[in-house]
């Protein structure tokens, strides 16, 4: 209680001082209309024992020590309404924020600093497509249960939801309806697949040549550690640039900006029971998203008769989407599959050509509700490939498999209640959007790696060729067979599951978002992440397999935790033999001494980390920023950091000197900017305090904790944008699981488990993930009228 007494006199000096704000964010900038709290924002403080009527039967939520809900039922139906009912009083602005952002709506409660954002999303029509999916899912579990959780979530939104977000803002959430879910579906896909790095890449070759293009954004980074190993040593690749079509930056900047953030991705890898000591597998993931307050994942231990399951989902969806059961455990990391292309057209007097005839676009006119503003006009056009995105005359379609119809929330249902390998393997045919890397061990000793989603097949006259390009919309070329925008794909012209790369009971195999396989049967990707975690990953295993020690959880752990950075040992070797014979460089001895002794690992208390992540930033300034700036391309046209670290030492990139130059006097740089800001140690730049709250008020965000790793180690935390592991689990088939949230359970600022994990998570630390049934009831379901 005085820790919420604190918290509320914090809330009340801010207010009555009007406002405090973070750092920026889409949906911040309008702070004065925050309105004083009301009654109502202080009733979540204390949360006191609630019957909750339920026209679905029996049921009961426990909390545990950390937050997480315990939630058993008499049948699913009484489950997923009481889940309803438990996110949405832990999560409520955070689900409302969100189908607001993914429908263009986020103007009507915050004003026009988010019109932009409202536009993109509209003009996108990501609504119409959860439309499709809630008639494709019509009459399957997972579509009847997104019913039973939507009537949960209302008995909170239309009582009292008592989130303070909802009282500073001034509004009162609609009811949540089954496509909300739907629409939350394509947001997590979205951000896992959406790209517009054909675009960027066009760009570049406009600006900088065909040439530089390529070399700065090759389809593939060499490296001995793909995915599935031992496979043939070139991926074909036709190493396309278009550079034919003109691109506006300003345009390409604009869609940038509502693509996937910089640093998504994940870790996870599978272990056989041939590795361990007790002869059953091991499983780890931690899947890399933006981080913030709250997490972008809720967990939550689900028990009926006939489940038993607990992981983390997505607030808004009522399955566990990552988790443990009965039988296995699976997990996931991106792909990164090309699943999006781009069109350009012929275009007159309002049509479109299509192949032999010219067609009216699909247009319809929508508004867009802007708080204290003047509401706006928003034109959605469409073609047969998806829609078409305008702006200030420039002109783009765009096709992405997630604005069809998909099956994925009823395989994310299914593997809640699968039985085993080939229930999964089963449930996995139905995961069509987005495209992830699945790891699954279950208890009879099965482990399993597969590609997930719907991956297109793209021809030019009658050849197959990489999706790496701007395509003639109008000639028909790249087009997807069987793909239906808004509607239900036969998904004819797509690779099939059993030509996606997996494999089953692999000995062990890690995946880090670097490249799948060597040489696929089919194109897959545009590119793929930098691969420093997955070399590194593969080490750890490779070494502890050799060994004669056994890989246990303990070693897993470590694992996760590993912060070893490959940048730092490939680069500073050079920069440490450059700085020594450079001239005039006595002031560098003591970060040169520093770093020449260093073990290249990202921890907190290291001053030598603290020089090489201030120096490797003003490194990549140097080496690319002059050429780059000078042709109109900020700092998200720089090329990856494995790019930047296997340039030739006489690369045009370095300018009119050498790359030894441009080390020194990018250290120099970072020294300067160490004494300017008084940093002494990683664990002054490298700090908790970047994950804010999306309204910016800094009260809202979590404090500034000193952490480990950095956007290149297995311990994953880009603290620049911020990105890193949103949750860390590891889970043996024998023995006890354990996870941790880079923050709390609860989105309630007022409870004690808003940020209860975050200095665990900071500390590699992790809790128990017991499937037992834990907690004092604190919602009492019980049958009302039907």
């Amino acid at each position: 209680m005085a820790r919420e007494l604190t918290r509320r006199a914090l809330v009340g000096a801010i207010l009555a001082g009007g406002g405090a704000v973070g750092a920026l964010s889409p949906v911040r900038g309008y702070l004065e209309r925050f309105a004083p709290l009301t009654g109502s924002a202080w009733d979540s403080t204390e949360r006191e024992r609630e019957t909750v009527e339920s026209p679905h039967g029996s049921a009961t939520v426990r909390y545990d020590d950390y937050g997480t809900p315990h939630i058993d039922a008499e049948n699913e139906d009484a489950l997923y309404f009481a889940v309803g009912y438990a996110q949405a009083r832990d999560r409520a602005f955070q689900m409302d924020l969100q189908r607001r952002q993914m429908r263009g709506r986020l103007s009507e409660v915050v004003g026009d600093a988010t019109l932009d954002s409202d536009v993109f999303h509209t003009k996108m029509d990501f609504d119409g497509a959860a439309r499709a999916n809630v008639a494709l899912l019509d009459e399957t579990k997972a579509g009847a249960l997104g019913e039973t959780y939507a009537g949960g979530v209302n008995a909170v939104l239309t009582d009292d939801p008592s989130a303070i977000e909802f009282s500073l803002l001034e509004y009162e959430p609609e009811p949540w309806k089954p496509v909300d879910t739907m629409l939350l579906q394509k947001q997590i896909a979205w951000t896992l697949t959406g790209s517009f790095r054909t675009l960027r890449k066009a760009l570049v070759a406009d600006r900088l040549g065909s040439g530089a293009a390529r070399e700065l954004y090759p389809d593939r980074f060499d490296h001995d550690s793909p995915i599935i190993r031992r496979q043939r040593a070139a991926e074909s690749s036709n190493g396309s640039v278009s550079g034919k079509h003109a691109v506006d930056p300003e345009f390409v900047d604009w869609l940038s900006s509502y693509e996937s953030p910089a640093g998504i991705g994940s870790n996870s890898w599978v272990v056989s029971g041939e590795q361990t000591k007790n002869g059953l597998p091991i499983v780890a993931n931690d899947p890399h998203l933006s981080l913030m307050a709250p997490p972008v994942w809720y967990e939550m231990n689900l028990r009926t008769d006939d489940v038993s399951v607990r992981g983390v989902t997505f607030p808004g969806v009522p399955f566990v989407v990552i988790g443990e059961n009965d039988a296995g455990v699976w997990g996931f990391t991106n792909t990164g599959a090309d699943v999006i292309d781009f069109y350009r057209y012929d275009t007159r007097d309002g049509q479109y050509r299509y192949k032999n005839e010219w067609r009216d676009f699909d247009t319809e006119q929508r508004e867009l509700p802007v708080n204290d503003g003047e509401n706006r006009m928003v034109t959605v056009k469409k073609t047969v490939h998806g829609p078409v995105i305008e702006r200030e005359g420039s002109r783009v379609g765009v096709a992405w498999t997630g604005l069809s119809a998909e099956r994925t929330p009823q395989a994310i249902y299914e593997y809640s209640h699968s039985d085993g390998l080939d229930d999964v393997l089963d449930a996995t045919k139905k995961f069509d959007t987005p495209t992830q890397n699945l790891v699954y061990a279950d208890r009879d000793g099965n482990t399993l790696y597969a590609v997930t989603g719907r991956i297109p097949i793209r021809t030019v006259d009658g050849e197959e060729v990489s999706g790496a390009r701007i395509f003639d919309g109008s000639a028909g070329e790249g087009e997807w067979e069987g793909f239906t925008p808004y509607g239900r794909s036969s998904w004819k012209g797509f690779i099939s599951f059993e030509e996606k790369p997996g494999v089953v009971n692999p000995d062990y195999i890690g995946t880090a978002n670097q490249r799948v396989v060597d040489d696929p049967a089919h194109y897959i990707a545009e590119a793929y992440s930098d691969p420093y975690r997955g070399i590194r990953i593969y080490d750890l295993l490779d070494r502890r397999a050799k060994s004669d020690e056994p890989i246990d959880r303990a070693f897993v752990k470590r694992m996760q935790r590993d912060t070893l950075d490959l940048r730092a040992r490939a680069l500073v070797p050079p920069l440490v033999a450059a700085a020594r014979d450079a001239d005039d460089t006595d002031e560098l001895e003591r970060y040169v001494n520093a770093l020449d002794s260093w073990n290249h690992r990202m921890e907190r208390d290291s001053f030598a980390a603290l020089v090489f992540v201030r120096w490797f930033e003003q490194y990549r300034e140097a080496t690319f920023g002059p050429e780059f700036r000078a042709a109109g391309l900020d700092e998200p046209y720089f090329p990856a950091d494995w790019v930047l670290q296997h340039l030739d030492r006489e690369s045009r990139w370095f300018g009119a000197g050498s790359r030894a130059t441009v080390m020194v006097e990018a250290l120099q740089e970072a020294v300067a900017t160490i004494q300017d800001n008084g940093e002494e140690r990683y664990g002054d730049y490298n700090t908790t305090g970047a994950m804010d709250h999306p309204l910016g008020l800094g009260f809202l965000g979590y404090p500034a904790e000193p952490t480990d790793g950095s956007r290149a180690t297995v311990n994953n935390y880009a603290v620049e944008n911020p990105t890193g592991s949103s949750w860390r689990m590891v889970v043996p088939m024998a023995g006890n699981s354990r996870a941790i949230l880079p923050g709390g359970n609860s989105g309630d600022y007022f409870s004690p488990h808003y940020d209860d994990q975050l200095q665990m998570w900071a500390d590699g630390e992790y809790k128990s993930m017991s499937r037992q049934l834990r907690g004092t009831p604190t919602y009492t379901f019980e049958r009302g009228n039907e």
